[in-house]
């Protein structure tokens, strides 16, 4: 049997077992922390960014 793509359904189905297996305060405390990274991640990827683009600046002067 192929394995199909997940429609709304199946979704909501496997979220309400996640719910009866974990409870809703660790699944809430698990989303916040997931939350927490992603936010914490494209701040380092912002200034990741600044960065190359400070050292592109500093690298285009002539260096005598």
């Amino acid at each position: 049997m192929p394995l199909r793509n997940f429609g709304l359904p199946e979704l909501i189905i496997i979220l309400f077992i996640i719910l009866l297996v974990f409870g809703v305060g660790r699944v809430s405390k698990v989303g916040k922390e997931l939350g927490t990274a992603i936010s914490e991640f494209r701040t380092g990827l912002r200034s990741g960014m600044k960065d190359d683009d400070t050292n592109e600046e500093d690298d285009s002067e002539p260096t005598e």
